[in-house]
C-alpha cells in the first residue's frame, strides 16, 4: 500500500536573492506539520545550503532555475532541490536516486562540498543524484513528541 502524501513544487530563478523565498515556504510547511522550532531551523539551513550550491555552481554561463519539491507525509518531510531540470515526480526521482555516502569524493558531485556535509549532519537522510544536473533529496522525520502537538497537553486530574 502506498503512503499518501501531498507534493508542493516551486521553481525559482537561480539567484541568491530567491533563497529566502524557498526558506520561508519550507518553514511554513514544516510549521504546519508540527515540527519543533529547532528542527525547522535545521531544515532552513539545509535547504539554504542545497539551493546556494545550485545557484553557485549549476549555471555559470547562462541563467537557470532551481526546482524545489516538498513531499509532505504524516511522519516526515522530504525536500528535493534540483538544478538543470524542470518539474519532477517525487516517486520517479526516488526510484533512481542513491544515498549520500561520506566516503564518496565530494568533488565528483560538485566543487566545494562543505554544504553537503552540513546538510547530512542536519537531516535524517540525504540522497543525491547527479545524472542530469544535481538533485538533492533531504528527509527530516517528525519525532513522536512533534507528532502530538495538536493534542491537549493539559490532563484533567
Amino acid at each position: 500500500m502506498k503512503q499518501e502524501f501531498d507534493f508542493v513544487e516551486i521553481r525559482i530563478p537561480a539567484k541568491a536573492e530567491y533563497v529566502g523565498m524557498a526558506r520561508l515556504s519550507m518553514s511554513g510547511i514544516a510549521s504546519r506539520m508540527g515540527f519543533l522550532y529547532e528542527d525547522i531551523e535545521d531544515l532552513k539551513v539545509a535547504i539554504s545550503e542545497a539551493i546556494t550550491n545550485a545557484v553557485t555552481h549549476a549555471y555559470r554561463e547562462e541563467p537557470g532555475e532551481v526546482t524545489i519539491g516538498f513531499g509532505i507525509y504524516s511522519n516526515r518531510l522530504e525536500v528535493m532541490v534540483a538544478d538543470r531540470g524542470g518539474s519532477f515526480r517525487l516517486e520517479d526521482i526516488k526510484e533512481k536516486i542513491g544515498p549520500y555516502r561520506h566516503d564518496e569524493p565530494i568533488e565528483n558531485l560538485r566543487e566545494g562540498g562543505f554544504g553537503l556535509f552540513l546538510i547530512d549532519a542536519l537531516m535524517d537522510k540525504v540522497e543525491i543524484s547527479n545524472d542530469h544536473g544535481v538533485i538533492v533529496l533531504m528527509t527530516k522525520f517528525l519525532s513522536e513528541a512533534e507528532v502530538d502537538v495538536s493534542d491537549d497537553q493539559i490532563s484533567a486530574t
